[in-house]
């Protein structure tokens, strides 16, 4: 696609770091489109790619661009794990002298 025909579209990507090195990149309204790099501005280079070849096939099938939503949205989830610094009673849950 030239830089002439280009249209300007949003969407959003998430890029995870992979245990081996590099990145995994990829784009969740548009199933199946995934990419990777070595280092972050790599693996946003090729998914950006990866991308405008998505959109290339859909118009090439005269599909539309946008077929269904995407709602994104933020959690903070707190999880607690208790240990046991003692070794259990021998008395039980009672304690001595109860």
């Amino acid at each position: 696609m030239d830089n002439q025909t280009k249209q300007v579209y949003n969407y959003t990507v998430i890029l995870e770091r992979e245990e081996d090195g590099g990145y995994h990149a990829f784009c969740p309204l548009l199933k199946g489109c995934h990419s990777q790099g070595d280092t972050f501005e790599e693996a946003i280079s090729n998914i950006t790619e990866a991308i405008e070849l998505y959109l290339e096939s859909l118009r090439a099938d005269n599909q539309p661009y946008f077929s269904y939503q995407l709602t994104v949205n933020s959690y903070s989830i707190f999880t607690c794990y208790f240990a046991s610094f003692f070794p259990p009673s021998p008395f039980g849950m009672r304690g001595v002298g109860g």
